[in-house]
């Protein structure tokens, strides 16, 4: 389904909760879109509706009954992204589904195959994707400024509060700083480096006890030959984590610190403060090294990926972060859970 040329694009959220209630306040932002209504089953969103001068459904199937939207943004619990998205999909509505696509790649794998089969676009909440920082970056890569890549370094290193871990289902497996967080840093480690055909790590719930890991260190390889250690930690106090130093999110202070290294033949990039690394002549450990930095506009990446979201309805763009790439990253962090818990590699195929 596509708008009329001239008429806003008509988004539904689904799931009125912290995430939905930032997706709505984007398409607020958005001269091209508004709020067509708000399906959660709790009565209290009724406010998020009335703000926002929509009815609120208790249920996708009552909302595509009743007015169905352009365009369906899905952030309800994991456990119903594909349930919900196939609805969508079967009733030829673009989805865009909050990261992870699903609670299993092999769910995810449902509403993938049935959109393809319906040629329906799917879009995943990978937002970070859609960071000028991440498009600066990848710009850089492409242009060869670091020649070929040779390694990665990626830290996710944060401190949860306590009270953050007062709600049961972030105690239990499922949950973790591996599938909450290290599911956007795998995502743009794929956008940035290439495809990651193994992976290898060990995990630890040392430092809080709880039944799933509060650490984890892993060992990647890269489809082009590069290798990668990637780190994650829900329990240090540090400033090198995605969400310190890109001020992407107003949520969390800002540090001016890097948390990716990308090395290659050439140079070495760091990000997000967008430093390459590079020497002129030849390139010797013994010869002096300097660093140029390149500059980027700041904006808000919901923001963009909702502009992106209208464009992919309208049928004029093909998704940055299709439902398959979404896939791909879900498959990795499995693979990196089994990994952890059997202490193998584990070698991925192309089978997504």
């Amino acid at each position: 389904m596509s708008p009329v040329i001239g008429t806003p694009v008509r988004i539904a959220v689904a799931g009125a909760g912290l995430v939905g209630k930032r997706h709505v306040e984007a398409i607020e932002r958005c001269n091209e879109a508004i709020v067509s209504a708000i399906v959660d089953p709790d009565p209290a969103t009724q406010d998020v509706a009335s703000q926002n001068g929509c009815k609120r459904y208790a249920s996708i199937a009552d909302m595509l009954a009743a007015e169905p939207a352009d365009g369906v943004i899905i952030a309800t619990p994991n456990q119903m992204h594909v349930e919900g998205g196939l609805q969508c999909v079967r009733a030829g509505i673009p989805v865009l589904v909050e990261k992870p696509i699903a609670d299993s790649a092999q769910s995810a794998s449902r509403l993938v195959n049935e959109a393809a089969r319906l040629d329906v676009p799917v879009l995943v909440g990978h937002h970070r994707r859609h960071n000028p920082l991440i498009r600066a970056a990848r710009r850089q890569i492409e242009s060869g400024a670091v020649g070929d890549i040779v390694a990665v370094h990626a830290a996710c290193w944060l401190h949860k509060p306590d009270d953050y871990f007062n709600v049961a289902w972030r105690t239990q497996p499922g949950a973790g700083p591996v599938f909450i967080n290290l599911i956007h840093d795998i995502d743009l480690l794929r956008y940035l480096a290439g495809e990651i055909v193994s992976v290898q790590a060990a995990d630890s719930s040392h430092a809080r006890g709880n039944d799933v890991e509060d650490t984890a260190a892993i060992i990647v390889r890269f489809a082009n030959g590069a290798l990668g250690t990637v780190t994650v930690s829900d329990s240090i106090v540090a400033p090198w984590s995605w969400e310190l130093t890109a001020a992407e999110n107003p949520a969390y202070p800002v540090t001016d610190e890097t948390c990716y290294y990308i090395g290659g033949t050439r140079g070495s990039l760091e990000i997000p403060k967008g430093k390459i690394w590079t020497q002129s002549g030849e390139r010797s450990w013994w010869r002096p090294i300097n660093h140029t930095s390149y500059d980027t506009i700041a904006r808000d990446p919901l923001d963009e990926q909702i502009d992106h979201f209208c464009r992919v309805i309208a049928g004029t763009e093909q998704p940055i972060v299709s439902g398959r790439e979404g896939l791909k990253s879900l498959a990795v962090v499995e693979a990196i859970k089994t990994s952890a818990r059997d202490g193998i590699r584990i070698d991925l195929t192309d089978s997504t």
